[in-house]
């Protein structure tokens, strides 16, 4: 290809200083035209390059390889990271977790995150590399992640953020000016339109999330996305599918009575989940700036795996038990989301689940129809602590319900101490707020 002189380039002070120290920039690239443009304009500064991608089960790239020939034109070689087993695993513990976000969003890009930075870090460690350069903007929190976890797993390793480098936001601000770059150095690339559809996808096995363009006004409705893992609900098949999830410890091993490993347990998921329209959300999430971001989603294989586990979860925990690992699913959420996967509590939280899910194996069958999941039965649950003459309404050999007799006088001997101190009000809230007001 041809190449501009150098000196025609406008000098960055953090990429001179990358030169002068000799670092090895390992660059997370995806093919696209943020990619194709910083690695160029990287290299033509001078700075020894190397790219990076993560195999993570994409759903929108037919073949994970092609973004090896995408980016060669660049003279850069690419290195494929596989990273799908991972991933799996990550998309697993966060349903044993239940570690759904604002909306019922079940993570994918949180948990892509992690992944990703670590398995990506390792190679570029492996391969020489000092400095870890990334393609999150500058509104988002995809910088806070990706910054965070390469700062707690090497401190004196590198990060550069090409789309905070005030010289390349000048050079660069939109995508014209990135395209007119590549063509004047005989690179071409190509936008791919979705015509009156127009948003941004970013997309691992675990799920999708569909944002920005388009879908930033809150008047446009959800229904723009074309779905990729599966259909619109009014799209499914007219006939309900019943589904059998076997769970061991709060880990699916088996679907319709067939064992698999993670990775085959979130495909076959995927598959199923996403024909009968499971698992598309939408939510304007709070972002990790404080800021608001609206999202469409698709995670049709955790959507079904987690609704399984939650029949299980019903079965075998105690209320106790039940309000403690919902307060520690909350944390784990928050903590994914906010690039804080590897920080001591989230470890801890995480360790508190899974001993809660020690009990939590069964067989669990659902009949989904047309983006719904119904309960149909659940079966070898030998520490579900539901037993039908305890709660039955007819006459049985469980609970005597002249038993509740000392309960219900120990319990009023409180509720008689509120009721003359004058602590209780019985009229309504909203009702007296109004009358304040």
């Amino acid at each position: 290809f041809r190449t501009m002189p150098v000196t025609e380039l406008k000098k960055s002070p953090i990429l001179e200083e990358y030169v002068k120290n000799g670092d090895v920039v390992g660059i997370c690239v995806s093919g696209g035209l943020d990619s194709k443009t910083v690695a160029l304009r990287l290299r033509l500064a001078g700075v020894k390059v190397k790219c990076f991608t993560a195999d993570i089960g994409q759903p929108d790239e037919e073949n994970i390889n092609d973004v090896v020939t995408k980016m060669a034109p660049c003279g850069v070689d690419t290195v494929v990271v596989d990273l799908k087993d991972e991933i799996a695993e990550g998309a697993l513990e966060a349903v044993a977790c239940q570690g759904s976000y604002d909306g019922g969003y079940w993570q994918s890009t949180g948990i892509g995150r992690y992944v990703t930075a670590r398995g990506l870090l390792l190679a570029m460690k492996k391969a020489g590399c000092t400095v870890l350069s990334h393609g999150a903007t500058g509104r988002g929190n995809d910088q806070v992640r990706f910054e965070r976890y390469v700062n707690v797993m090497d401190p004196n390793f590198k990060v550069y953020a090409p789309w905070r480098d005030p010289v390349l936001l000048e050079e660069f601000p939109g995508r014209t000016q990135m395209l007119e770059f590549l063509q004047s150095h005989g690179i071409g690339h190509t936008i791919v339109s979705q015509a009156k559809k127009r948003y941004s996808t970013d997309a691992n096995i675990c799920g999708l999330s569909n944002e920005a363009e388009d879908l930033e006004s809150i008047e446009t409705p959800m229904t723009i996305v074309n779905p990729i893992m599966g259909v619109w609900p009014k799209g499914a098949p007219e006939k309900e599918e019943e589904v059998t999830l076997r769970f061991e410890a709060g880990r699916c091993v088996a679907i319709n009575g067939k064992t698999m490993k993670p990775l085959e347990v979130l495909q076959m998921a995927n598959t199923i989940g996403g024909r009968n329209g499971l698992g598309i959300s939408h939510a304007l999430e709070n972002r990790i700036l404080g800021t608001k971001s609206r999202g469409v989603y698709e995670a049709p294989g955790m959507c079904l795996l987690g609704q399984g586990l939650t029949y299980v979860y019903q079965a075998v925990l105690d209320r106790r038990s039940t309000n403690l690992f919902q307060m520690m699913s909350k944390h784990i959420s928050d903590q994914i989301y906010d690039g804080r996967y590897f920080d001591p509590s989230t470890r801890t939280a995480i360790n508190a689940c899974w001993d809660l899910a020690a009990p939590a194996s069964g067989t669990v069958s659902m009949g989904l129809y047309k983006g719904h999941m119904h309960f149909l039965s659940l079966k070898e649950c030998p520490h579900s602590i539901y037993f039908e003459a305890d709660s039955s309404m007819e006459a049985s050999e469980g609970l005597n319900p002249c038993s509740s007799q000392g309960y219900l006088e120990v319990s009023s001997v409180e509720a008689k101490s509120m009721a003359k101190a004058g602590l209780i009000d019985v009229t309504s809230v909203w009702t007296k707020r109004r009358k304040l007001a």
